[in-house]
């Protein structure tokens, strides 16, 4: 196998669904968007250099369907020599989309592939719009079409995740992204245009552009104030829409590039992948996916938790977060968990969080001068996913 680095990761903002920035703007702008930005940053890069693009979607239809990872490239500018192709494991369809083109470099059949991740909540609700479960199976096994807050409700209840102890970490992963959008720490952010449609005197609309720097789901709030907020997957319950993630618009890209190339191009690698996991769990209990994939993924590489500077776990609800870390012994390594917040503060854009995330753990090495850095996240039917960083 050849090497394969790292050479560009950055990412849109995050937007709220529905309500945010990006709620004119479809997803395909997003995507073309940053993989054109991804490769502009990029000194010796030329778009004719790419060989392949693998794209992670969670609910890869109507607006990102018909295959958007061919098209996005073609509305980027890229050459028709570049191919692509649209990836879906759910929340991890964009670290999914990493791995693989690392795999496909490493294994000498490309020699410069782009992984990346894009999802619009906006335009494709979570689900889809037309779910259709299997009429005999869902009746047998409804856990593999249950809802993502109910699951969130299971974790908390079995083990025992309090709704203060929740608060307390939603309360804290906002007040970590305030802190960090206030000082310019979201390094790996690209200002990127969104769009919005002004009626006309004529009765006609105009297709205006404007620029977003921020994610714009950050909201200061305090554990005793999250505790006033009503359950709302379970009568009793403690999971709330403040302890949960946001759903969110955005897309993330990260190039790779093989040894020789980067030789020959002059290209500087930052990081590498050193592995990836992933492992499967119990359906309606999805959110302790991490608990399993960390583990798995820090054996396989030989490392231990000591030896991870920065952890980039997906917040996807506080109590599956709480829970994973917990188990695996992280209590004592909060000040290298998502040191900048997660996806409560700043979004779960589906598809395009493992991308996302991996663009966010290589700036926040930069920042701490670490080495090792984890991906990570719990996946919708019963799956965990990690992957293992090392900066260059």
């Amino acid at each position: 196998m050849q090497d394969a680095y790292i050479v560009q990761s950055v990412r849109t903002p995050g937007c709220k669904q529905k309500r945010g920035h990006f709620k004119e703007t479809r997803p395909e702008e997003l995507i073309s968007f940053i993989l054109k930005a991804a490769v502009e940053k990029t000194d010796g890069l030329e778009p004719g250099h790419i060989d392949d693009v693998m794209l992670g979607c969670a609910f890869p239809e109507a607006e990102q369907g018909l295959n958007l990872g061919r098209i996005a490239p073609k509305m980027a500018g890229f050459p028709d020599s570049v191919s692509g192709a649209t990836v879906n494991r759910f929340c991890a369809s964009g670290l999914e989309a990493i791995a693989l083109a690392s795999m496909r470099v490493q294994m000498g059949w490309s020699d410069v592939a782009i992984g990346a991740g894009v999802e619009s909540m906006t335009f494709v609700p979570m689900g889809g719009n037309h779910p259709r479960p299997h009429p005999e199976y869902s009746k047998t096994n409804p856990e593999m079409y249950v809802s993502m807050g109910i699951t969130a409700e299971n974790v908390a209840n079995r083990y025992n995740v309090s709704r203060e102890d929740q608060d307390k970490f939603a309360a804290n992963s906002q007040a970590k992204a305030a802190k960090a959008r206030d000082n310019g720490l979201f390094t790996e952010i690209v200002p990127t245009p969104a769009y919005t449609y002004v009626k006309q005197a004529d009765g006609t609309y105009a297709k205006e552009t404007f620029m977003v720097e921020h994610d714009d789901g950050i909201r200061e709030s305090t554990a005793e104030g999250l505790g006033k907020l009503r359950a709302v997957f379970a009568a009793g319950g403690s999971v709330t829409a403040g302890n949960s993630s946001q759903t969110t618009d955005g897309a993330a890209a990260t190039i790779i590039a093989s040894k020789a190339k980067c030789d020959e191009l002059g290209l500087k690698p930052i990081a590498k992948l050193v592995n990836y996991t992933t492992i499967g769990c119990k359906s309606d209990e999805m959110g302790v996916g991490p608990r399993y994939a960390i583990p798995k993924a820090l054996e396989t590489a030989g490392l231990s938790i000591d030896d991870i500077d920065i952890y980039e776990i997906n917040e996807a609800f506080a109590s599956q977060a709480l829970y994973s870390i917990r188990e695996i012994g992280l209590d004592n390594y909060m000040d290298r968990i998502n040191i900048h917040g997660g996806a409560i503060a700043l979004g779960h854009p589906l598809g395009c969080t493992g991308a996302k995330l991996t663009a966010t753990c290589l700036a926040n090495l930069k920042e701490v001068n670490g080495k090792y850095g984890i991906v990570s996240m719990c996946i919708g039917g019963g799956m965990g996913a990690a992957a293992i960083f090392e900066r260059l």
